[in-house]
């Protein structure tokens, strides 16, 4: 007996991003918590040498923490002493920032078109996979093309991805978990011959019937120093945790460190 077709999407014209990242979003996910934000900021922070005046290329810390989400990072990076810019594409996630790191300018936008003029940051951010989220690859360099075109001389950016190889040696086809009394089952597969990692969401129960979906583009390292290239972003670090760790095949992460070229 073959396996059932995946659900479909709720509307194949409508991205996926556009539909997912909202309230349902939220509430399934509160381990993403403000302690591991922290620790990803303290290890940006120990490797820029200053982090209010030359480690970010002076300007005072102007940070533009693109995908911003729900404002945990701009909460630890104003507490640090920069001065961040939350951007998101999502209004509830936007709103929930606006708790979060209530002193900070968020913005709604797409991030292939950054409403920002040239050299208007020292540093960009993508913390927690907020990239690769597009179909064509062209797409997410256009995204570090923005990226470094908002960027002064010498700024940086800072990639925080998942490990695309410990991804496809790990994937779990499926789990499920009651949330909220809400039964929520979650179906993972690779797609577009392995180039790709899909998650299908469904949640069932209090009158909720909703199907959502996540689309990840596996970039391994060496695609992700490529891309950075050939916008003019070169990296100088590269880390596997959150603590600082080392890249390799069984890290959780792929965290680049960038550098604009003056």
């Amino acid at each position: 007996m073959s396996a059932p077709a995946p659900p479909p999407e709720r509307d194949a014209l409508v991205p996926w991003y556009r539909s997912w990242f909202g309230e349902e979003y939220l509430h399934l996910y509160p381990h993403r918590d403000q302690e591991e934000a922290d620790q990803a900021v303290a290890l940006l922070l120990r490797e820029l040498e200053d982090p209010r005046t030359g480690g970010c290329g002076g300007a005072g810390g102007r940070v533009l923490d693109l995908g911003c989400g729900a404002g945990r990072h701009l909460k630890a990076l104003a507490e640090a002493g920069l001065r961040p810019v939350g951007m998101d594409l999502s209004l509830p996630l936007l709103r929930e920032a606006r708790r979060t790191a209530p002193g900070c300018l968020r913005v709604r936008g797409d991030m292939r078109h950054l409403p920002f003029e040239e050299g208007s940051f020292d540093l960009v951010t993508s913390f927690f996979t907020s990239f690769g989220y597009f179909e064509a690859d062209s797409e997410d360099r256009k995204v570090l093309a923005e990226m470094d075109r908002v960027l002064g001389p010498g700024g940086r950016v800072f990639l925080d991805f998942l490990n695309a190889e410990r991804v496809r040696a790990t994937l779990e086809p499926r789990d499920e978990r009651i949330v909220d009394g809400k039964r929520v089952v979650q179906l993972r597969r690779l797609v577009d011959g392995g180039r790709r990692v899909e998650k299908r969401i469904r949640i069932r129960g209090k009158g909720v019937e909703e199907d959502f979906v996540e689309r990840v583009r596996l970039y391994d390292a060496a695609e992700l120093e490529a891309l950075l290239g050939t916008v003019g972003l070169e990296v100088e670090a590269r880390f596997g945790d959150y603590g600082g760790g080392p890249p390799g095949p069984a890290a959780p992460r792929e965290i680049l460190l960038a550098r604009r070229a003056t």
